[in-house]
């Protein structure tokens, strides 16, 4: 069952008046922190066959769902005419699973990714790693080799693009591009430029820049937006740390130094006047104060545990003073779902078995996608682990993060994709 919780979001919610309730309209959910607007109440639904509305083939990728009007989106990998693995957008009918329209967009180098990574009875599968984002008739895809795409929801018809690489003297990191474009208002904010333009605002309708700054080296980390001290700002996580800036001019609020090594994936966490961040190989995780005098912003370490509390590319949801996500590096099909005390940082609560999967937060429940495909619900509560329903529901490397959005839920791995019914 699921009832509205639109309320417990109100702060943020204004951010988002285009975005409908109950849709998932960009990666890590409408508030961009993994926090569902709808909420589960049961697991019965889970344990029922006649959940599942549909099944399809969604070939090699690591894009998550998102959804607008009807229809879901993600990027998948597929052979061209030419014969060349080519990254697609699709659109899928959200009650069916039919796809509605396929657009391509550039070639994914696949020798210089991570494929063999995985479980031993799980590996293989690569692809596309960013998310569309939906809203207002177009789709926004931000693809592995720095082209942003924005595209006709209706049928996938190119209305502008825009190649960071050429255009704007991109650098794209380690493994290519995996951060999925933001949208605030009426802009798309990308990052991955070079110097004095990594940081990157286009009218989202047009494509036209509206801003561009910043010297800093871009990350697989997707940008959140956030208000800190009633300020609406976005934050970047780089290769040289936090960066928060004005959404509407690009103008610097504070920074942060954070260590960094081979990939930082993981976005950062806002709970109140505190930002969390955490990035594997031996990085480990930190908290930090933001606070405000007059107009000037700074920040303040509260604590930092240097490989530990790892997050190596799956974002912890914030709750009730505590982050729930999977927290291991490289742990393939082993590494634990955990309850972390955000004030300490202290491990509440941890269960084995879920590897670098992805959480999100419905209510008061969890629902947690590992990587192997297993879903389960699962109490948002610090006192202990409590799991009310587990079922493997696909084949393939998930590394995803499951999507609610009326009423239903979507998963996708490197092979397919589930769509269940939670009314």
């Amino acid at each position: 069952m699921i009832r509205s919780i639109f309320t417990l979001c109100v702060f943020i919610s204004a951010l988002f008046l285009s975005a409908h309730a109950g849709e998932w309209n960009q990666h890590r959910g409408p508030f961009s922190n993994n926090l569902s607007d709808e909420s589960i109440t049961s697991a019965n639904w889970l344990k029922s066959p006649s959940s599942i509305d549909w099944k399809v083939k969604t070939p090699l990728g690591f894009s998550s769902f998102t959804t607008y009007d009807g229809s879901a989106f993600t990027l998948i990998a597929e052979e061209d005419e030419d014969g060349l693995m080519r990254e697609i957008c699709v659109s899928v009918d959200l009650k069916t699973g039919k796809r509605e329209w396929s657009t391509h967009l550039g070639i994914m180098d696949y020798k210089a990714g991570g494929g063999n990574s995985g479980a031993s009875d799980n590996k293989g599968g690569d692809g596309p790693r960013s998310t569309p984002s939906v809203l207002d008739g177009k789709v926004w895809a931000y693809d592995s080799d720095m082209s942003l795409y924005c595209l006709s929801a209706k049928d996938g018809k190119l209305i502008w693009k825009v190649n960071v690489l050429k255009e704007h003297d991109g650098i794209n990191p380690r493994w290519e591009n995996a951060c999925s474009p933001l949208i605030v208002d009426d802009l798309v904010i990308i990052y991955g430029g070079g110097p004095k333009q990594s940081f990157l605002a286009f009218d989202k309708d047009s494509g036209k820049v509206k801003w561009k700054t910043g010297s800093e080296l871009a990350t697989h980390a997707t940008p959140i937006l956030t208000k800190i001290h009633g300020v609406e700002q976005v934050i970047f996580f780089c290769q040289s740390g936090l960066v928060s800036l004005l959404p509407k001019s690009g103008e610097e609020l504070w920074r942060q130094e954070f260590p960094y090594k081979v990939s930082t994936a993981a976005s950062p966490v806002v709970a109140g006047d505190l930002v969390y961040c955490s990035a594997g190989y031996g990085v480990g995780a930190g908290l930090y104060k933001i606070s405000k005098q007059g107009s000037k912003f700074s920040s303040n370490q509260v604590w930092r545990k240097p490989n530990d509390v790892i997050n190596h590319w799956s974002t912890p949801v914030y709750h009730d003073g505590h982050l729930y996500g999977m927290f291991s590096f490289k742990k393939y099909g082993a590494g634990p779902l955990q309850c972390i005390e955000l004030k300490t940082g202290m491990v509440k609560w941890s269960e084995d078995g879920y590897g670098p999967g992805n959480v999100i937060l419905a209510g008061e429940h969890l629902l947690a996608l590992s990587d192997k495909g297993e879903l389960s619900v699962v109490k948002a509560s610090s006192s202990h682990y409590q799991e009310l329903a587990r079922k493997k529901l696909i084949t393939g490397k998930c590394w995803s993060t499951p999507t609610l959005s009326e009423g239903k839920v979507l998963m996708r791995s490197t092979e397919e994709a589930v769509c269940l019914s939670v009314k």
